[in-house]
């Protein structure tokens, strides 16, 4: 295991053309002081668990001091913003550090976000509050335990600084790794300047770094978008199969890797609403849940499209084209699998369809439901109140439970053997809102980071039972329900 003294930071992006990215030293943060590190991220690089106590994290990751080799930078990108195409955005309150290559041969930029202006700030301060830190810090990990691709989170330095937002709060750095932060507004800033030769030398290093399989390929190309679409797809399955709702789905939060970044605003429903939106300021609902799925296929089309000087309209439409499927194909692998189901057949569409009709009528809470059905028994007998009192309308859940009898003894299915496959995939615990706004509170108000680390601890393994934190499988309190975030989140 290494220590920070060990670390060697590269950064290969730096080596592309200048237009590619703004050179930038992180502004340091006045005072800082630790608030949270997460020993899982840092074994990632192989950071020794000492180092947490030894503290110098505090100092290296708050502005204050370097790591050898770092090579500093902000990152150029544009977008497609709500529907509407802005020219120019790029990396405002984030800079890119370097990479660290770990003894697996895996590298990992760490890009440190509330680190101050860059040129691409356009105007705005360029820090983080410690408020929208937290939350990305909990639930991007949150996300690796329930085993979805996402950018993860090494740690949170506080400092008193003001900064505001709806209302003073204090600053915040966070470190956050991924294997690359190239996004989809990445390309779509060098097709609408024409910059075609920029484009395929981004397309190059993308492959070169992240798919090195198609390095040689004549056809590289549109077989590294048909990649991204296909993961971009599946992504979006997993998201719905647990309940998770992306507030700002712009394409220059889209990863070409496939991965869950830029947490702002987000959310995990609590009663199942398919029309649920995390983020108050989407008044159109045009990132809703159930808009997702079709979010990401447009967001695809829109890297397609920067991606045509590159390739043919039909080896761009045919990549285009293995969205619909990849995402239909692993939605309904998961939902089978959330409802202990092993065989495929014609009518589990419409059971599946009922049962979140009837999940939505009875303002049923989504995860506690999945949960609780692993424990479901044939036996007629067996009323499953547990399950059942989940529901308003027991009429209609008994209906439901009949048919859902007859499916599983269609295929012979063992309550045991099912319980343990249905509570391998259904979480107990995810990160609701009340849960991340319990810990903010503590750390801004008492400067109180434990539930921070408590909860950090609760979401690395979601799917098992935890009986000493029960607690955080209870439903909401009121107030929980009522909870929104902004873009300022």
């Amino acid at each position: 295991m290494r220590n920070f003294a060990d670390l060697r930071l590269d950064n290969t992006y730096a080596r592309l053309p200048e237009a590619f990215h703004a050179r930038a030293e992180p502004t340091p943060l006045p005072d800082p002081y630790g608030v949270s590190f997460n020993t899982a991220a840092a074994a990632l690089i192989d950071l020794s668990p000492a180092v947490e106590e030894r503290g110098e994290w505090v100092q290296l990751f708050s502005g204050n001091h370097s790591l050898p080799g770092a090579d500093p930078l902000a990152m150029l990108y544009a977008g497609h913003q709500f529907g509407h195409y802005v020219p120019q955005l790029g990396d405002g309150r984030a800079i890119l550090l370097g990479e660290v290559r770990n003894l697996a041969g895996e590298t990992w930029d760490l890009q440190l976000k509330g680190s101050g202006q860059t040129p691409f700030s356009r105007g705005f301060d360029g820090r983080s509050v410690l408020r929208s830190a937290i939350r990305e810090y909990l639930c991007s990990e949150a996300m690796h335990g329930l085993g979805i691709p996402t950018t993860r989170a090494l740690c949170i330095v506080g400092s008193d600084l003001p900064v505001q937002r709806e209302e003073v709060e204090t600053a915040a750095t966070l470190v956050r790794m991924a294997p690359t932060h190239v996004r989809f507004g990445t390309f779509e800033v060098f097709y609408y300047r024409q910059q075609h030769e920029h484009l395929r030398t981004l397309a190059d290093y993308v492959i070169e770094h992240h798919f090195p399989e198609l390095r040689e390929a004549p056809d590289r190309y549109p077989r590294f978008l048909t990649e991204v679409s296909t993961r971009t797809a599946q992504l979006m399955a997993r998201w719905q199969t647990v309940g998770f709702a992306h507030g700002v789905m712009n394409t220059d939060n889209m990863s070409v890797l496939g991965l869950t970044i830029d947490y702002g605003p987000f959310g995990f429903m609590d009663d199942y609403d398919p029309g649920f939106i995390p983020n108050h300021t989407d008044v159109a609902g045009r990132y809703a849940f159930d808009q997702q799925p079709g979010v990401g296929m447009w967001n695809v089309g829109r890297l397609a499209q920067a991606l045509i000087p590159l390739m043919s309209l039909e080896e761009a439409q045919a990549a285009l084209d293995a969205y619909e499927p990849a995402f239909i194909t692993r939605y309904t692998e998961l939902l089978r699998a959330k409802l202990g189901l092993r065989e495929a057949r014609e009518e589990d569409v419409a059971l599946i369809g009922e049962l979140f009709g009837l999940l939505h009528t009875n303002h049923a809470d989504f995860t506690r439901f999945f949960r609780a059905l692993g424990g479901f028994k044939q036996d007629p007998a067996d009323a499953n109140a547990l399950i059942r009192d989940l529901f308003i309308d027991w009429a209609a859940w008994n209906a439901w439970a009949d048919r859902y009898r007859e499916r599983l003894q269609a295929e012979g299915s063992v309550d045991t053997e099912r319980q343990m496959r249905m509570d391998a995939v259904n979480p107990k615990y995810i990160l609701r809102n009340y849960l991340a706004q319990n810990a903010i509170t503590r750390a801004t108000e008492h400067r109180d980071y434990s539930e921070i680390d408590r909860l950090l601890v609760l979401l690395r393994n979601p799917y098992d039972e935890q009986p000493e934190m029960e607690e955080y499988a209870a439903p909401p309190p009121d107030w929980g329900k009522r909870l929104v975030v902004s873009c300022s989140s």
